[in-house]
């Protein structure tokens, strides 16, 4: 597990997150130049025997000034059609730059979908595996073109760190506007600079963007981003894109940008999968014994131990687990419906066997399919 900074090169395989401001200018179209000199330091990191996975955003902000708009739009139908256009301008500056230096590149387009379902999700990672095997750089996008707001990423950086889990890379660089995150929300004062390290996401580091407008690509996605990953064990690296040979000086160790350092605990990547690649649909809320067996004992949840649950969801959804105060303790992928759990909550299982006429599970959330918070909010 990376550390340090001293720790960064020598790595073998990494994903880049580059942003929509940093490829695309507000009034539409693609940055050529900066795509050029992406497209040639990674090819060099290649060279070099470091596998890179390219995340990118702005298909939407190339697209855009095509349908006759004179800025991004915000509904979604409008930006589908902004993203089909522009997808295909900027998979072809990549593919032109890529093969200028030497290497193919694939275009993948990925929705929350492809994630949700397990099977899919395999099928998804045995693809980058194939590319990445045969030297051609992986360019990932989200499907803007036919994702709706219920499914969608946002500006990529959940994308990224999805990513970046599936295909067990050693570290996720982030590629914005900005030279990193700054203490107390101070970008742009005279003379503070950014944070170089940080270890763990508290919620003192989470404070330091609560003054900032909420929204995606925005520092708060990046600092979830970061804390996901954590949970991982990769670390996070937030940089300026705009820099010169940017990706080798961070690999060289040089300290520019922030670097977010991983948890000492990892988590499977099937856990991970589960409370963190996957939507959330419903909320359990437990009682005190409950909480303590699954915090403190590794117990899987039984119907017993239920005081309420909220919202629709169905067996196979993951939901979260509350404790009697209203914090998230715990995701996991429930065995029974909504409809059902209201029929059988604080019920003991001889109970519950009487209820439904038969008992297909006698957990409501297995342990082995129970990913526990470290840190909670409240529902």
């Amino acid at each position: 597990m990376i550390t340090s900074r001293k720790e960064l090169s020598g790595l073998s395989r990494i994903t880049v997150k580059v942003g929509t401001r940093v490829i695309s200018p507000p009034e539409g179209g693609l940055k050529e130049s900066v795509i050029e000199q992406l497209t040639r330091e990674i090819s060099l990191l290649w060279d070099k025997g470091c596998q890179v996975i390219l995340v990118t955003s702005g298909a939407i902000g190339a697209g855009f000034p095509e349908l006759g708009l004179k800025k991004r739009p915000k509904d979604i139908p409008l930006e589908q059609a902004a993203s089909s256009i522009g997808q295909i301008k900027l998979i072809s500056l990549y593919e032109f730059y890529f093969r200028k230096h030497g290497k193919k590149c694939a275009q993948i387009l990925i929705s929350r979908e492809d994630i949700e379902n397990r099977k899919r999700f395999l099928n998804v990672r045995n693809t980058f595996i194939s590319l990445l095997k045969r030297g051609i750089v992986p360019v990932v996008n989200e499907n803007d073109s036919v994702a709706t707001e219920e499914i969608r990423y946002g500006d990529n950086d959940l994308l990224a760190g999805m990513v970046t889990t599936m295909i067990n890379a050693e570290l996720l660089i982030i590629l914005t506007d900005v030279k990193g995150l700054y203490p107390r929300v101070e970008r742009g004062k005279t003379g503070v600079s950014p944070l170089k390290e940080i270890r763990g996401i508290t919620q003192e580091v989470k404070k330091m963007v609560s003054k900032e407008k909420k929204g995606a690509g925005g520092m708060d996605s990046k600092l979830k981003v970061a804390e996901i990953l954590s949970r991982a064990g990769i670390p996070v690296l937030l940089a300026d894109g705009r820099e010169s040979d940017i990706l080798a000086r961070l690999l060289a160790g040089e300290e520019i940008g922030t670097l977010f350092l991983p948890a000492s605990e990892k988590y499977p990547d099937k856990k991970m999968w589960i409370g963190y690649l996957r939507k959330v649909k419903g909320w359990i809320r437990v009682d005190r014994g409950a909480e303590i067996a699954i915090k403190e004992k590794g117990k899987s949840l039984l119907p017993s131990g239920i005081l309420a649950a909220g919202d629709t969801f169905h067996a196979g959804d993951t939901v979260s687990l509350l404790n009697e105060k209203g914090e998230e303790i715990a995701r996991g992928l429930v065995n029974y419906s909504s409809a059902i759990l209201e029929r059988i909550k604080g019920k003991k299982t001889p109970e519950v066997k009487k209820i439904l006429g038969e008992l297909p599970y006698e957990e409501i959330v297995h342990r082995d399919n129970l990913l526990l918070l470290k840190e909670g909010g409240n529902k």
